[in-house]
Formats: C-alpha cells, structure tokens, sequence
C-alpha cells in the first residue's frame, strides 16, 4: 500500500546513467577479451602437442570449477601481493577495483568461452581441414579460411547465451565496492529508505533485458538450424 514509484523515477537517471553503464561496459569488455583469450585456449586445448594441451586444459578446468565470486575475491586481494613478488618491488601493486573487475571476469568467462570455442571448432567435419591442406592452405589458413566461419555459426547462439550469463553475473562486483545495476539501486534504495521499490524495479529490468535476449538467441538457434 506504501509502494512510492516516484522513488523509482527519481532514481533512473543514477540507475541507467551510473549503473548500467558500468554493467554493460563489464559485460562488453569482459565478452570481448574473453573470447579472445578463449580462442586461443580452445586452440591450444585442440593442439596435438602435449605441453599446449594439458596446461590449457589445466586452467579451463581449474576455472570452471570455482565460484566466480571466490576467484574475484583472490584476484582483488593476492593479485597485488603477487604482482609486487614478480615484480620485486617493496609494496603491493595498486590494481585497484575498476581493472580487478575487468581482469577477473576475463579470465573466468574466457575459460567457458575456450570449451565453446572447442565444441564449435569440433563440430565441423575434419574433412574439411584435410580439404584445405590438400589445395595447398597452411593450418592456419585453413582454420581462418574454413573450420572457423563455419564454427563460429555453430557456436553463436551458446556465445550469445554465455554473454547473457555474463550480464547477470556482473552484480557480483558489489564485493568490491564498484556500483553496477543493482548496486546503484541497492544504494538509492538505503538512501531514501525504499529498497522493495528499487529491487523489484532492478529485477523487472533485468528480467526484460535477459528474457528479450534469450529468445532472440532462440530464434537465431532456429535460423541456424535451418540454415544447415
């Protein structure tokens, strides 16, 4: 009966102007590098040589088997203790949370980004990379050429699913003190003493961002079946 949507317009410009700013360069950021990172991890997963392999696969697997909130807490609070050990300097190194942030959902996201990557590369028949190097292609240009347009097709609905995930997951830099969606909602609503109207508005924005997203995603899945 108290329920004050006026709170709630009050608190969009902080909202979508501080907020999902933040939320959505993260998200593009951590997308970006971690794919990237990813496909040279799925490459080296996919390599025949052995000291490629096993390390790559040593560091999916690590990754992938701890919480994300675990390895931001690690990275945000050894990372300058370690840095300064290599570095041989006297004094943690200054990281700071902005970077940590950035830095740590690379490295996790590019882990699951690495066994998309794989399954997609996977998903091509291999006698299509034994076509390429039979006209004369190198390895890499074959892969370039051939194996990776083709996978990447394969694998675009699971990348634009992950990248979803990613969105959500970005709430959790709270723990470092950095204001994304909901932590600007989190804070307005403490400030003016209504959080019920702030989460509910900060869970119906995410439920129309992730929800239009998911079934666009879906329709792209069905194109690409059909287009096989």
């Amino acid at each position: 009966m108290n329920f004050d949507f006026a709170a709630i317009v009050h608190a969009i410009p902080y909202l979508f102007g501080t907020g999902m700013t933040f939320t959505l360069v993260l998200t593009f950021a951590a997308a970006t590098m971690g794919l990237a990172l990813g496909t040279v991890l799925a490459m080296m997963r996919l390599s025949p040589y052995r000291a490629l392999s096993i390390p790559a696969g040593f560091y999916v697997n690590s990754m992938r088997s701890i919480p994300l909130l675990l390895v931001i807490f690690w990275f945000y609070f050894l990372m300058p203790y370690i840095g300064a050990w290599i570095t041989g300097s006297s004094r943690p190194l200054n990281v700071g949370a902005y970077k940590s942030a950035i830095i740590t959902f690379t490295l996790f996201e590019a882990a699951y980004f690495c066994e998309i990557m794989r399954a997609g590369i996977q998903s091509v028949s291999r006698g299509q990379m034994s076509a390429g190097l039979a006209i004369g292609l190198t390895y890499r240009q074959t892969m370039q050429s051939i194996i990776l347009p083709q996978a990447f097709r394969n694998m675009l609905p699971s990348l634009l699913t992950r990248v979803i995930i990613l969105f959500q997951d970005t709430s959790l830099v709270y723990v470092l003190s950095l204001t994304d969606f909901l932590g600007a909602g989190a804070r307005i609503g403490q400030r003016d003493g209504r959080l019920v109207e702030l989460y509910l508005f900060v869970a119906l924005v995410y439920l129309v961002i992730c929800f239009t997203a998911s079934r666009l995603v879906k329709l792209l899945e069905k194109r690409t079946l059909t287009l096989r």
